[in-house]
């Protein structure tokens, strides 16, 4: 008997996804107020309505127009089935559309910061908005509601979009112009949470627990008695992922741990070190250093160096599973902001930037089913499920580490020389940032060996050499990120250390730059 996802999450949402990038937000949003929800693509909305049957529906953003003759349309009976349905942007575009309404090209485009302006009532604002009060969204839209349809009224405005919010109380339809998800939205959050647990009726019981219950059926499921061979990174994605396939399967599972010689001090043996003594997980380490950094050598152009990396991943992987008599499942650590940056709704060039990741499937010629037990969560996400798993907090709140790690951290020619300098001064760099108490407090710190050489003076000598770049960002997701502000003297001190201590830098730089919605990763 096949398990219903209501019998196993309680109350559902299904979120109908149009391609808007930040679609998977609305799903941590909802997830945060206790509620567990799916997310399906338009064109496979009625499979996933069947199988969730779920308490309410959001409709989310997307890039495309609905003026356009193929635009993507909710399936009409959903507005049938007497549930509550949330609209967001191109959702609330669709909607009006689909039910009678006007939908215009506005000569008022809204991209960013705006206020709206409440005039009316509505159960999404119960306990949080009134009457008269003004509040800050964040819009992004060319197109408007020019004509609402028959039901539906307005309940607040904006000063480029006059149906910023629109409501039809009695059918429960609900309709926003803004992004309730992003973090720009102070109060977007509640307003998602009221719709899910007010409106639509929702217990809130979801957890972190209860995912990992699932996952782990889901697991069991997928892989029944084959054999899973999961490629470790180093990081937290891949650990996590290992450690939860490990409790569904036990020794069906097999980790190989690829030593590629790009990964940061000491963390090579921290992972063995994990699997081997505090799991007691099959662990195959492979040392193939030599082979990656022969594979680099004179490469410089970073997306090769990532095709490179990624491609041998796949044939280390591949020439260890038959090894230990072959595998019918190869896991990944795959995360949604890996998914969401590598598939284009519109066949854009997002494709190309996590191409060190499988996230569209294997080769062909690999005869192996993939296992992504991540790939609905975000990091923070899976910190927690780490620490639900048992995993130490050391581990699970080490700062993210790119797959193809210090090969992307050095523009330019990668040679074991220039990784070592890397090396060093990155470890000097988090030394200092624990030392002064910052390390959780930072989303992601690294050190870059730019490919740039300067003239300088140390002591009586001079010296022509490298420079060397420092990165610290503050983040919740990993889909936004801020420059973290450190004092003057703390980076004066790095940089001191770092010029003194490792021979081949004279010269430390920091770099300031955000990472605003909407634009691509930064590592």
């Amino acid at each position: 008997m096949t398990t219903k996802p209501s019998e196993v999450f309680g109350d559902t949402i299904l979120i109908v996804d149009f391609g808007s990038q930040v679609t998977q937000l609305i799903a941590r949003r909802v997830r945060e107020a206790g509620v567990y929800c799916e997310i399906a693509p338009f064109n496979a909305a009625n499979e996933a309505f069947e199988r969730l049957r779920p308490r309410g529906i959001i409709l989310s953003g997307g890039p495309s127009s609905v003026m356009w003759a193929d635009s993507p349309r909710a399936p009409q009976h959903f507005f049938d089935q007497g549930l509550p349905i949330l609209a967001i942007c191109y959702g609330q575009q669709t909607m009006a559309h689909q039910l009678g309404g006007v939908v215009a090209t506005s000569d008022s485009k809204e991209f960013g910061r705006a206020y709206i302006e409440v005039v009316g009532d509505s159960a999404l604002f119960d306990g949080l908005w009134s009457l008269g009060e003004t509040h800050q969204v964040w819009m992004s839209h060319g197109d408007r509601v020019e004509q609402l349809p028959q039901g539906f009224a307005i309940v607040a405005r904006s000063e480029g979009a006059p149906y910023a919010i629109a409501t039809d109380e009695a059918r429960r339809f609900y309709s926003m112009m803004f992004h309730p998800e992003v973090v720009h939205t102070p109060d977007g959050g509640k307003l998602l949470a009221n719709f899910a647990r007010h409106i639509c009726g929702c217990s809130g019981e979801w957890t972190m627990a209860a995912y990992r219950d699932a996952k782990i059926a889901e697991i069991r499921a997928q892989v029944g008695t084959g054999k899973v061979i999961c490629g470790l990174s180093g990081g937290v994605d891949s650990a996590v992922a290992a450690v939860l396939i490990h409790e569904a399967i036990g020794d069906q599972l097999t980790c190989v741990f690829v030593d590629h010689g790009l990964m940061r001090a000491g963390e090579a043996e921290q992972v063995v070190g994990l699997f081997r003594g505090s799991f007691n997980i099959p662990l195959v380490h492979v040392d193939v250093e030599e082979l990656f950094l022969s594979g680099l050598a004179g490469v410089t152009d970073p997306e090769a160096k990532r095709k490179f990396i990624g491609a041998t991943f796949i044939d280390v992987f591949d020439e260890e599973a038959r090894k230990i008599g072959g595998a019918d499942f190869l896991a990944q650590g795959t995360l949604y902001p890996d998914v969401i940056e590598s598939v284009s709704f519109t066949g854009g060039p997002s494709v190309t930037i996590k191409s060190h990741h499988n996230v569209g499937g294997l080769p062909e010629t690999m005869k192996m089913t993939l296992v992504e037990p991540l790939r609905e969560l975000f990091k923070d996400e899976v910190r927690v499920l780490g620490r639900e798993l048992g995993l130490p907090e050391a581990f699970v709140a080490r700062h993210p580490f790119p797959g193809p790690g210090l090969a992307i951290r050095i523009p330019g020619k990668v040679t074991k020389e220039r990784c070592d300098i890397l090396r060093k001064a990155d470890t000097i760099y988090l030394e200092e940032i624990r030392n002064a108490g910052l390390y959780d407090a930072i989303w992601q710190a690294f050190a870059v060996l730019l490919p740039v050489r300067t003239v300088g003076v140390m002591g009586d000598a001079r010296t022509y050499d490298n420079v060397c770049g420092l990165r610290a960002v503050t983040s919740v997701d990993g889909m936004t990120a801020d420059v973290y502000p450190f004092e003057s003297a703390f980076l004066s001190r790095v940089a001191t250390r770092i010029v003194n201590e490792v021979a081949g830098i004279n010269r430390v730089v920091y770099d300031y730059t955000s990472k605003p919605p909407g634009t691509i990763e930064w590592e």
